[in-house]
């Protein structure tokens, strides 16, 4: 482990600015190459910009550049620097934010043109981020109201995949995933309530972790799409975003979850190898949809054996007589859904510029309110129970995190509501039933399919076993097959 908490690699050196570009730095050099006075905030602020300017036409993935405000603060950040004050741990690094998370100056406009006027204050995740002295360097797109797997919407057009630009990066933070994996910023925030971190972490190649239930605030809101929503980083590394969750961890006074105080930093739990796990490999899908496609099942089958060969015991799951039996979640989900879309449709100033669908699922979701809480009660029951015999058996669940890789856009327009609703609920149906328990799990990339694009797999952990992922995804980022490939943005 190095100075700053990385975990060092030598077969991946890590290269300085003054031997390679800042093309693709992560948000750990970068922090450091600032304190150690080998680049400055206001550089990385201008490669970001530049960066955004030249990738940015073809791939749709910001709604705002705050370029004058980056520069000013930046430039403040370098006077702390000169002036040898304490440096926050993301001193000058600069960040993007997801459309529905409160920025100051900005409309939060959950991805539509349904909200206009500017957010008076921060959200408390952006002021955290401030606080530690990372960059705010804009907002990025999302389908309205983070409904759909792919980020396309009326009033924004498609976002597009930095891996091939004719698919789609997915959603809803999709615009935050193509902003990290094209480079023009090294980490970015987004949101999962039921996939929307993991997902677009799957078809861009990214490490994408959905904490645990109240481990992240969501103030000034009290909870996110109900009982299923947190936020936190999407990174090209596990490093990265361990850094970035000790800063944002710790609900704030208004959230209406807790989670339990973790017994080590996301830090040190990227530093350190993990034991020798019980992992349980799964390709059974826990809400009923399409089962992953051959080429995912043989990238996550590859995965299993280096594990065993790094000392894990690996337990094959599928065809067993004792195969996990997973609860029935569809409905509570949908549930929570449709509810939490209606309470954010009914704060929007302008709710006829609301997208149709948008609209019908807020109907449906003001029909629903007498029953949410019934709902997210009988959710709870079912994860206590569940979690404990699943979590007896072993230390973590390997499953895919997508069926499939990355689906080519424009599927908004393709699909009316009925079969966009049944391909949205495929193409999430990995990564959902973990939002209605609670529980953390991570989307971590393996490899790329014959076409090039990025693989993924989806590491579930037990409530409050988020060091546990991050240490095992730290390990898996070392066991890549082809670490150092990168999107080729013209």
């Amino acid at each position: 482990m190095t100075a700053d908490g990385s975990t060092h690699r030598p077969d991946h050196p890590d290269p300085s600015p003054g031997s390679s570009s800042l093309d693709f730095s992560t948000v750990v050099q970068q922090r450091r190459w600032v304190a150690d006075g080998e680049v400055t905030a206001r550089e990385l602020v201008e490669h970001s910009l530049n960066r955004i300017a030249r990738c940015d036409r073809h791939l749709n993935a910001f709604a705002h550049v705050l370029a004058d405000e980056a520069r000013a603060t930046a430039d403040r950040l370098d006077a702390d620097c000169q002036a040898r004050r304490p440096l926050g741990p993301l001193h000058g690094v600069p960040i993007a934010i997801k459309d529905e998370n409160d920025v100051a100056g900005l409309p939060t406009a959950y991805g539509g043109g349904s909200v206009q006027t500017p957010a008076q204050a921060d959200s408390e995740l952006v002021r955290r981020l401030r606080e530690a002295g990372a960059i705010i360097i804009g907002k990025t797109r999302m389908p309205e109201f983070g409904i759909w797997p792919f980020t396309e919407s009326a009033a924004n057009g498609w976002t597009r995949n930095p891996w091939d630009p004719g698919r789609s990066p997915a959603g809803s933070s999709g615009g935050t995933a193509a902003a990290v994996a094209s480079g023009m910023v090294a980490a970015g925030i987004g949101g999962d309530g039921g996939g929307s971190i993991r997902l677009p972490s799957s078809w861009c190649g990214l490490f994408g972790l959905k904490p645990q239930r109240g481990r992240v605030p969501t103030a000034p809101n009290p909870d996110l799409w109900r009982a299923l929503g947190t936020l936190g980083p999407l990174t090209r590394t596990v490093a990265d975003s361990a850094l970035i969750y000790d800063v944002i961890s710790g609900a704030a006074e208004t959230d209406r979850f807790r989670a339990d105080p973790l017994e080590s930093t996301f830090a040190e739990a990227a530093a350190l190898p993990p034991r020798r796990l019980r992992i349980l490999l799964s390709t059974r899908n826990p809400m009923g949809g399409s089962v992953a496609d051959d080429a995912t099942t043989v990238a996550l089958r590859g995965l299993a054996d280096r594990l065993r060969t790094a000392g894990h015991t690996v337990i094959d799951d599928d065809g067993s007589v004792n195969t996990v039996r997973y609860p029935k979640l569809a409905v509570p989900f949908q549930i929570q859904v449709a509810t939490g879309v209606a309470e954010e449709a009914a704060r929007v100033e302008y709710p006829e510029l609301l997208e149709a669908r948008t609209r019908r699922m807020a109907s449906a979701g003001r029909l629903a309110r007498h029953v949410v809480g019934r709902a997210e009660r009988s959710a709870d029951k079912t994860a206590k129970r569940f979690l404990a015999e699943l979590f007896s058996r072993c230390d973590v669940l390997l499953t895919p995190t997508t069926p499939t890789t990355a689906m080519p856009v424009g599927q908004l327009d393709r699909h009316g509501t009925v079969g966009l609703t049944r391909l949205a609920s495929d193409v999430a149906s990995y990564t959902a039933a973990w939002n209605v328990l609670g529980n953390p799990a991570a989307a971590v990339p393996i490899g790329f399919d014959a076409a090039g694009l990025p693989q993924s797999a989806q590491l579930v952990g037990p409530t409050g076993g988020e060091p546990l992922l991050i240490s095992l995804a730290a390990e898996i980022e070392g066991l890549h097959p082809d670490p150092d490939r990168r999107p080729q943005i013209r």
